[in-house]
């Protein structure tokens, strides 16, 4: 008998990386690797289930910023010419691979994989991925949210609350660009959370969002259900906390399931461990060695030389275990809540980025697929379900204000504010404050003036972006991090002196356009005081 619900969330995100002046560019990697490791399977994936009639919902956020990467002809262009490439290597690891077993094995499970991954984006997809989600949207297995316009960190930005509300409003739009309906959800971005926030995801007809587990556990009213049950906020808009202990359990790759000496090494790759004359052509053109891709190597043993090949078999088995194991669990853990609640039916939210499925866990999206089939047929006491679902089946909740929250080291914001980032800080909260000026001083713009305005508020939304403070906190492509900030800024700053000076360099305007061409469906009104 049906116990409660489970709600498996996933957060798709990428910041804005595109860059047209140059012919191949390293940083737009991250999202080939993302569509042929994650998006790809999980398309795979949800097709293998709604053709095969198994029941399932789950919730993921696509961003603005990873939405209009995913729409880009550039970018589609540039990532079947990265395919093409890795179709080519992998076939010349099967003749390299002859005569050991193990690495032959799975040099021939590579070439298959990478055809097959181009028969689905260009067969399956027709080189539309978003066409691919909004048609698991549609068939209501897939609950697409929303996140900040740019991933922008809300806390450290409710100095300007417009500059928040225009995040939202932003996304929003830009939601119904690409899947011709509202959100009715919002991934806050970095789960960051601060009391009031709330009004603008209301504003913009957001019926819900996830927040960290302390934030609904610190509410403002003691949650009579933990995190087991939603927030109402004073707004209206619903707020769904973590659950701990089901996010561990993937999350972890000391305690989790990833961790396991059966599943891939995600750090031994070919385009490390193999000669440069071979690898060359398919590493970067300045001889920087990449990742491929391709690894033949399992988690076994502390240092590299330590690893033993990788079974794809052996890794099927405990993927498809580790799916057993997480759904006795997740049975274990309802029968408890659902003892305690009083007859109100539990959900356990489980939020998860989406790349850890593929991308870092090769094995990821196997397990979910393991997971769904096993919960739909193998018991019925826990129901995958959405935020939505819940919510349109339990109207009535209490009502509270979380706290103030995030994820991350900490939990308070720590991550995004500390000595290797907080000069940010100063310049966005500046640009915030100019770009709310030129909104309100310019309410009815047009022709050159309007296309500076606008372009004005992509590169403020652009900086406002929390990767880049991520990246100088973790230590990864710190430099180029950096250059996009000063970058987006210097842009915006001179767009601001040649609005207000009456003297826009249309040359340059055009160059901004045409390097940062995010939103093009952007009105820079957004900002005004009543736009």
């Amino acid at each position: 008998m049906e116990q409660g619900y489970f709600a498996l969330v996933l957060h798709a995100h990428l910041p804005f990386v595109r860059h047209p002046e140059y012919p191949e560019f390293m940083e737009e990697d991250w999202l080939f690797e993302a569509i042929g490791e994650t998006y790809i399977p999980l398309i795979a994936m949800m097709d293998r289930l709604v053709n095969d009639r198994v029941p399932f919902q789950l919730t993921m956020s696509l961003t603005p910023p990873l939405c209009e990467m995913l729409a880009d002809p550039l970018l589609e262009e540039r990532y079947d010419r990265r395919l093409n490439k890795l179709i080519e290597l992998a076939g010349k690891e099967l003749d390299r691979t002859r005569g050991h077993d193990d690495f032959h094995r799975m040099a021939r499970f590579y070439h298959e994989r990478f055809i097959d991954e181009r028969r689905i984006f260009e067969q399956v997809c027709r080189r539309n991925l978003l066409g691919a989600f909004k048609r698991f949207q549609d068939a209501g297995v897939l609950e697409i949210i929303t996140c900040g316009a740019t991933h922008g960190f809300f806390p450290l930005m409710q100095v300007n609350e417009r500059a928040v509300r225009a995040q939202v409003l932003v996304a929003q739009r830009n939601y119904e660009k690409h899947f011709g309906r509202p959100a009715n959800g919002i991934w806050l971005p970095e789960c960051g959370y601060y009391p009031g926030v709330e009004r603008h995801l209301a504003e913009a007809g957001i019926r819900f969002f996830i927040v960290e587990t302390h934030g609904v556990l610190h509410a403002s009213t003691r949650p009579k259900y933990g995190v087991f049950s939603p927030l109402i906020t004073l707004s209206g808009p619903a707020a769904f906390g973590r659950d701990m202990e089901s996010s561990k359990q993937v999350w972890s790759a000391e305690e989790g399931y990833p961790g396991d000496v059966d599943y891939r090494d995600f750090y031994r790759d070919i385009g490390f461990d193999l000669p440069e004359d071979y690898i060359r052509p398919y590493i970067h053109p300045d001889g920087i060695r990449i990742h491929t891709g391709i690894k033949y190597h399992r988690i076994t043993g502390k240092k590299s030389a330590d690893k033993e090949p990788y079974r794809r078999d052996w890794a099927m088995e405990k993927a498809a275990s580790h799916a057993g194991n997480f759904l006795h669990n997740r049975q274990a853990q309802m029968r408890h809540l659902s003892s305690i609640m009083g007859g109100r039916k539990p959900i356990i939210v489980a939020p998860y980025d989406a790349e850890l499925f593929g991308h870092w866990w090769y094995e990821g999206p196997e397990f979910l697929e393991f997971f769904i089939r096993k919960a739909a047929f193998d018991q019925d006491e826990v129901r995958l379900a959405t935020p939505m679902t819940y919510l349109s089946e339990n109207p009535v909740n209490q009502r509270a204000t979380p706290s103030p929250s995030s994820w991350g080291a900490g939990g308070y914001n720590e991550y995004w504010l500390e000595g290797s980032n907080a000069w940010v800080y100063r310049h966005l909260h500046a640009g915030a404050d100019r770009m709310c000026e030129l909104a309100d001083q310019f309410p009815n713009a047009d022709g050159v003036l309007r296309r500076a305005l606008n372009q004005a508020a992509r590169e403020l939304l652009l900086a406002q972006s929390s990767d880049w403070a991520f990246i100088m906190k973790t230590g990864t492509t710190v430099p180029y991090a950096v250059k996009r900030t000063r970058e987006h800024v210097m842009r915006f700053t001179r767009l601001y002196e040649q609005i207000l000076g009456n003297a826009i360099d249309e040359g340059f305007l055009k160059e901004c356009e045409w390097l940062d061409s995010i939103f093009q469906e952007i009105d820079y009104r957004v900002y005004a005081d009543r736009p």
